[in-house]
């Protein structure tokens, strides 16, 4: 799956203190995405906070398949299923095993590092989901028609990015100010584009378990 280059129309409008973004996603061929997150990053990132989240396990499908979450936030792994489930990463932002197991692990997994975030089943290799890790308050997706409004950004720098899966890295972004009470209008493009996602690789020191590739799923 591959998007090409998309043009993302911004129109600040602002309050005494506070300002709405709102953001239009198109791709290359000036069609609306729908579904994309787009995020503005403070030049100065708030502290990570605690946060939670949980993904889901349930026929044999990781729900939601698309999550964004603060960095600071501790995602629980429920499995719904009534069969076993191994849960990894093998992303830069966050790399973790949750070894073979039913039910919900005692202990959530804490993702601390602003990134994209691929998860697979070590068990089911179909099972693939994403988590977009954010330093940020700020975000939204866009609706059906391609279009996010992201509320309330207090005035100063920002660095607004857009993302949309496949992609299994962060874009660079382009930089942005927000003016107190003052309406503005940026045009920013960003490629949001991704390569075919690559195979995930099994986890070490589990061959031969039902549902490997080559098993009955």
């Amino acid at each position: 799956m591959r998007r090409g280059t998309a043009l993302i129309l911004c129109a600040a409008s602002g309050l005494s203190h506070a300002a709405d973004l709102h953001v239009s996603v198109t791709d290359a061929s000036n069609q609306p995405v729908a579904g994309a997150v787009v995020y503005a990053t403070p030049a100065n990132p708030p502290p990570p906070g605690e946060h939670r989240a949980a993904i889901d396990q349930v026929h044999r499908q990781f729900v939601p398949r698309v999550s964004v979450v603060r960095a600071g936030t501790a995602v629980e792994f429920p499995n719904s299923d009534n069969i076993r489930h191994s849960v990894y990463s093998f992303s830069p932002a966050k790399t973790f095993t949750l070894k073979l197991y039913s039910g919900t692990p005692s202990s959530p997994v804490l993702f601390d590092k602003a990134g994209v975030v691929v998860l697979g089943c070590n068990i089911h290799d179909r099972m693939l989901a994403w988590v977009l890790v954010v330093d940020t308050p700020y975000y939204a997706r866009t609706d059906g028609g391609g279009v996010a409004t992201i509320s309330n950004l207090a005035p100063g720098d920002y660095r607004l990015r857009a993302w949309h899966e496949p992609m299994s890295e962060e874009q660079s972004g382009e930089l942005l100010r927000i003016d107190a009470g003052a309406a503005a209008v940026r045009a920013v493009r960003l490629d949001v584009s991704a390569p075919d996602m690559p195979a995930m690789p099994a986890v070490p020191g589990m061959p031969g378990m039902p549902g490997m590739p080559g098993m009955p799923h």
